[in-house]
C-alpha cells in the first residue's frame, strides 16, 4: 500500500497531530475576517517557534486526556481550532494564548482559526502537487482493512473511523479558498523548512 503525503510536523504535535502520521489531511474553512496576507502567515509561524518550550506541557495535557478517554478524534478539518477548544481553562492554553497576542493575534481562537486556514491550503498544495491520488488510496486502504483477518474489529473500527475522516476532509478540499491557497503558497518554504526542524 502507498501511503499519502505525510503530514508536516510542529511543536504540539503529540497533540495537534496525533491521527495525521500515515495520511494526509486537509479540508476548506469558510472565509474568515482575517486576510493570509504574508505578515499574518508569519505571524503564525512566530507564534509556533515561540511557542516550543510549551511543548512538554502539552504532550503532559494530551496524555492527561487520553488517560480520562476525553482526547478523541480531532476534527481534521479545523485540526487547530478542534484540539485547542478541548484544552480551553488550562495553564497551558493560557501561556499560548498570550504568545498569540503578543504576536498581533487578538484570543487563541484568532490564532487557531489562522492556522486551519494555513494548514487546510498549505495541505491543499502539497495534495495536489505530491500525490492527487491520495483519496483512491485511502479507499484502497479501506478495502485491505476490512479484509485483513490481522486486525480485531474494534481495530477496525478506529482505523475506518480516521480514514474516513480523512476522506471527508479531502472531500471539502474542492471548496477550498482559492484565496487562501494562493496567499500561502510563497511561503511554501518556511512552512516545509519549519516542519522538518521539529
Amino acid at each position: 500500500m502507498t501511503h499519502a503525503y505525510r503530514a508536516p510536523r510542529f511543536p504540539l504535535a503529540t497533540l495537534l497531530f496525533p491521527f495525521l502520521v500515515a495520511f494526509l489531511t486537509l479540508a476548506s474553512l469558510p472565509a474568515q475576517a482575517r486576510d493570509l496576507s504574508e505578515q499574518t502567515i508569519r505571524a503564525f509561524v512566530d507564534t509556533m517557534k515561540a511557542a516550543e518550550d510549551l511543548e512538554p506541557d502539552f504532550e503532559a495535557l494530551g496524555d492527561e486526556l487520553a488517560a480520562d478517554g476525553e482526547s478523541g478524534m480531532p476534527d481534521f478539518a479545523h485540526i487547530f481550532s478542534d484540539t485547542l477548544a478541548r484544552m480551553e481553562g488550562q495553564p497551558a492554553y493560557l501561556r499560548l494564548e498570550d504568545i498569540a497576542r503578543e504576536h498581533g493575534f487578538s484570543d487563541l481562537e484568532d490564532w487557531s482559526n489562522t492556522g486551519d486556514r494555513i494548514y487546510n491550503a498549505w495541505m491543499a498544495i502539497e495534495l495536489e502537487q505530491q500525490n492527487p491520488d491520495a483519496q483512491q488510496e485511502i479507499t484502497s486502504a479501506l478495502v485491505e482493512i476490512e479484509n485483513s483477518p490481522h486486525l480485531t474489529e474494534a481495530q477496525k473500527a478506529q482505523m475506518r473511523a480516521m480514514m474516513e475522516n480523512a476522506m471527508n476532509a479531502m472531500e471539502s478540499a474542492k471548496d477550498a479558498p482559492r484565496e487562501d491557497i494562493e496567499a500561502v503558497r510563497p511561503h511554501l518554504d518556511i512552512l516545509r523548512f519549519f516542519s522538518q526542524s521539529q
